[in-house]
């Protein structure tokens, strides 16, 4: 079993900065892949940004590229999501999600989910 814990979601002003932590426990990481999703209200979930545990491969959807960064801390377990510039159509309860192996940005191909952040951007 996997247990993701997520922190670090708060209220920022538009342009401001965040950083989220969703931390693992309960198996050997080595193998799996990390995804950050988000949904704001009356939208669909989407994909945010992932990570091979391996660190070899990222993905960002369009909208966060050159805004968001994605990554981990293997001693720690620790995926983390560096979010700078932060718009208010960033606003939305942020999740991690955990699958083994290869990256998706499909959320239905990720096992386990932690309980998820808010992330509130007021302009």
């Amino acid at each position: 079993q996997v247990q993701l814990v997520e922190s670090g979601g708060g209220l920022v002003q538009a342009g401001g900065s965040l950083r989220l932590s969703c931390a693992a426990s309960g198996r050997a990481f080595s193998t799996y892949a990390v995804g950050w999703f988000r949904q704001a209200p009356g939208k669909e979930r989407e994909i945010v940004a992932a990570i091979r545990w391996s660190g070899t491969n990222t993905y960002y959807t369009t909208s966060v590229k050159g805004r968001f960064t994605i990554s981990r801390d293997g001693a720690d377990y620790t995926v983390y999501l560096q979010m700078n510039s932060l718009k208010p159509e960033d606003t939305a309860i942020y999740y991690c999600a955990a699958r083994k192996t290869s990256l998706s940005e499909s959320g239905t191909d990720y096992y386990y989910w932690g309980q998820g952040t808010q992330v509130t951007v007021s302009s």
